[in-house]
């Protein structure tokens, strides 16, 4: 029996994927494919615009471009590998692979929950308090909001890894998801993961749905502030464009605690994967469309990238 366990623990781990049906994987490759390579175009161009155009240095666009680094960097964590194993025969990743791609997740997911937080904070700095946004806002602040943002949430991972590691898995090795994710493994364990549930509903909750409370006060403080525009078309506007930012945040912390905050016991892996997919794939390529390329001057960054013209501050 020890000899069968010990087996069972050096086994791989085998990604059962989106679907079973082979009738359905080319078209899911595809769509995915498509999806993917839109990202990471959207996500690329901003920060390429950003860094490349000084018009672009204010604060909102200094975390814009940290919020696309991490879209660009969390969607590859996933579906290269999702894709792959569309098409392969072998979908096996070993344990050691599932802890690097769990953690690797783990990380940029709660950077981009804090960086999303901090993009809110700073709309409403902008609206509510103008003359103060210079120092409230300043260089060092948000330096600062962006290095927490990212210290968080590798600590947050490793811990969650560290925790996920010391688990035994004697049961079946097939993961009825397209990667390592936590309530799919945790079904899988033979060892005691009440330790690990109560991670989750509260270290978890601190990094997912505290910087979710935080965007939803700060977007309530500025639509009070817009409905006091004296402008109909500038509250049309306002509201416009607050309530598309609104939808792509809702998708995104919608899905994450739908997953995340149930016990194992309820895990449905069919209705799991399809809401993972909205927020590691879905929301990350609409981030660009939502938040920058509306705008004319990123518009204009990005025309200037193409075309090689030098963009400066006064043609903002």
């Amino acid at each position: 029996m020890d000899a069968a366990n010990e087996s069972s623990e050096g086994a791989p781990f085998i990604l059962l994927g989106l679907t079973t049906s082979p009738g359905q994987r080319r078209p899911l490759f595809v769509l995915f494919l498509v999806l993917y390579v839109a990202g990471i175009l959207g996500n690329g161009l901003i920060v390429a615009a950003i860094r490349a155009s000084p018009a672009l240095h204010a604060p909102m666009y200094f975390l814009l471009a940290h919020l696309s680094f991490a879209d660009l960097c969390f969607t590859s964590v996933t579906v290269p590998k999702m894709s792959a194993n569309l098409l392969a025969h072998d979908r096996s990743i070993s344990l050691a692979g599932c802890l690097i791609q769990m953690y690797f997740f783990f990380a940029l997911g709660v950077t981009d929950s804090c960086l999303l937080a901090a993009m809110a904070y700073d709309r409403y700095v902008a609206i509510r308090h103008p003359l103060h946004y210079a120092t409230r806002m300043s260089r060092a602040v948000c330096t600062a909001l962006v290095g927490t943002a990212w210290l968080v949430s590798h600590l947050h991972s490793l811990l969650h890894i560290l925790f996920m590691a010391r688990l035994s898995f004697c049961a079946s090795h097939q993961v009825p998801h397209f990667f390592c994710d936590h309530q799919p493994l945790l079904r899988l364990s033979c060892s005691d993961t009440r330790h690990i549930q109560l991670l989750i509903f509260t270290e978890g909750a601190a990094v997912v749905v505290s910087p979710f409370l935080l965007i939803l006060a700060s977007y309530g403080a500025i639509a009070a502030a817009v409905l006091r525009l004296p402008s109909a078309s500038g509250r049309l506007r306002a509201v416009s464009t607050c309530g598309s930012h609104l939808a792509v945040v809702s998708l995104f912390y919608g899905t994450v605690i739908a997953v995340y905050f149930q016990p194992t016991s309820r895990y449905e892996a069919e209705r799991g994967r399809v809401a993972t997919v909205m927020y590691t794939v879905v929301t990350p390529m609409l981030n660009p469309v939502i938040y920058s390329l509306r705008n004319r001057d990123v518009q204009g960054a990005l025309r200037a990238l193409f075309t090689g013209r030098r963009i400066s501050v006064a043609d903002s």
